[in-house]
């Protein structure tokens, strides 16, 4: 069953069309009129496609041995602030709030002190690069449980202290096993390169969907939009 809107024919030509208009989104170029239109449905049919189609908890994506590392000057880092934003790790936290029982405010020692998951997986960026690092970090499952999401929650939004930069999320995909909050990469703590102190991380999402230098974690009924996905990239942005 299609989504709504969509023939057979334009869910076969999304396979086409999906990667050129990302590229061209994630290269500045915004095409007017008729190019926003294009990415807007494309991207309604890759969320349909990635939550109806790919979405699973028994879906994982593959790990790889250490050995098979990028080296570091090789991946790549992204902020709309640069040099890279930074803030004092010992005066961070994180705000979880929203259509939650227990709202929580948790400090870096505490999202420590939760269970700990480690893997080494392929991170893809939307601009068509990927590379391997590893990981580690508390499942975001584990914070879920410790807030307790009321019946009307079925979206997250993530924060950022870098220029307001911001995600949306389903329930589903954050309570992946493999979807964390990370605080360390390549086995030492996490660089203001890469989200430092804590950051979003799953690789079962493009990279634009893993958001940095987290402030705050909202459930919410309704789904939130994002930085570039309000600019036409999809919502789903699953691989």
């Amino acid at each position: 069953m299609a989504p709504d809107g969509f023939s057979r024919r334009d869910l076969m030509r999304l396979g086409f069309l999906g990667g050129a208009a990302g590229v061209l989104s994630a290269c500045g170029y915004q095409g007017g009129p008729s190019l926003q239109a294009l990415l807007k449905k494309v991207g309604r049919g890759n969320d349909w496609l990635g939550e109806k189609l790919l979405l699973s908890p028994d879906r994982l994506a593959p790990v790889y041995p250490v050995s098979r590392r990028t080296g570091e000057k090789d991946f790549p880092g992204y902020s709309l602030i640069r040099p890279y934003p930074q803030t004092d790790a010992a005066a961070w936290a994180l705000e979880v709030g929203g259509l939650v029982e227990k709202p929580a405010r948790l400090t870096l020692a505490m999202i420590q002190a939760l269970p700990r998951v480690t893997y080494t997986v392929k991170h893809h960026c939307v601009e068509g690069w990927s590379a391997i690092g590893t990981w580690t970090g508390a499942p975001l499952a584990s914070v879920l449980a410790l807030v307790s999401p009321k019946p009307a929650a079925r979206y997250l939004r993530f924060d950022s202290f870098d220029r307001g930069y911001s995600n949306g999320w389903d329930l589903e995909s954050a309570g992946h096993p493999q979807t964390i909050l990370a605080y360390a990469f390549n086995d030492q703590p996490l660089t203001p390169k890469h989200g430092a102190p804590v950051r979003l991380y799953s690789p079962i999402k493009l990279g634009y969907k893993l958001t940095k230098y987290l402030t705050a974690i909202t459930l919410t009924a309704e789904k939130h939009g994002g930085y570039w996905e309000d600019m036409g990239y999809p919502w789903f942005g699953g691989i």
